[in-house]
């Protein structure tokens, strides 16, 4: 059964965060038809604001305020305008003053939205920073599962990846997955390796027995990626299986392109020190690199 979304749309009001804003109603008029829209007038601007421009600092911060509330409202407005055969959506509008992440993280928790979505904002090198940086530091303040929204959506989502290393986060990701894109089938993606290659390798241990080794944790995965379908309700024609032996980031950046995929599916690995690594590789650079919208699940 899929889950009710209740989304939480943080805007800065540009370009990028209005298409994530446009992408969390859609995604808010197929669930609950409800959706939290959220500025945040940033405390460190306001303060650096008040300092400059004393003793006209309340005249401006006052005019800031009306500013950034009308063109909530007006947006807002924009979002929740009735569509023909469309579900109806209701958008509150929340103002808030503080430190960006840590408002999102307060209100998406404070207002019970389960899902944060945001768009990906600046260019160049410094996008790619800002991508994984951002993603990271905010799923480190929030419990909920972060959509980065990087196209202007246009329809629902068509083909859905999901990396997943069979940890206990994997069934989780796959029902993100499918309420987020009901109708959209889904690749389970599993990169695998040998433990010690290299060492065996180096030890002399010949390449037929390799490869057979290769085989048999192929199959393995295989048969462990239909158990994961069956235990996440998959039907046959809901899912694909793909496994290869492969850096993860290259590898789920190529299957991005080959499989057409318009959204991808990205979790914390592992515990302790390897789960920080690994969210700061992998997750970063997928961030980064990909065309595709990024839900990362906590």
């Amino acid at each position: 059964m899929n889950m009710v979304l209740l989304p939480l749309a943080a805007t800065d009001l540009s370009a990028p965060s209005r298409h994530a804003a446009q992408r969390a109603a859609m995604l808010a008029r197929q669930s609950a038809g409800k959706l939290a829209l959220l500025h945040v007038l940033e405390k460190n601007a306001l303060i650096e604001l008040r300092r400059l421009f004393a003793p006209n600092a309340e005249a401006l911060e006052q005019s800031m305020h009306k500013q950034a509330q009308q063109a909530l409202a007006e947006l807002a407005v924009e979002l929740g305008r009735v569509q023909p055969g469309a579900q109806p959506l209701c958008v509150d509008c929340h103002l808030h003053e503080g430190t960006v992440l840590t408002s999102i993280a307060e209100q998406a928790e404070a207002l019970g939205c389960n899902l944060v979505v945001v768009g990906a904002h600046g260019a160049g090198f410094m996008r790619h920073w800002l991508l994984g940086a951002t993603a990271e530091r905010l799923l480190r303040k929030t419990l909920q599962p972060v959509l980065v929204v990087k196209q202007a959506p246009q329809l629902g989502y068509r083909k859905v990846l999901v990396p997943v290393d069979f940890s206990h986060w994997s069934l989780r990701a796959i029902a993100l997955a499918r309420s987020i894109a009901p109708q959209a089938p889904l690749v389970l993606l599993h990169a695998c390796e040998i433990p010690f290659e290299g060492k065996m390798r180096f030890a002399g241990i010949e390449e037929e027995t390799i490869q057979q080794h290769r085989q048999t944790i192929k199959r393995e995965a295989l048969a462990r990626l239909d158990e994961l379908a069956l235990d996440a309700g998959l039907t046959p024609a809901q899912w694909q299986p793909l496994v290869a032996f492969a850096n993860p980031p290259d590898f789920i950046l190529e299957q991005e392109e080959e499989q057409g995929a318009d959204l991808i599916v990205l979790g914390k690995h592992g515990t302790g020190m390897t789960e920080e690594l690994l969210l700061g590789s992998v997750t970063k650079h997928v961030l980064g690199q990909a065309r595709a919208d990024v839900l990362v699940v906590r």
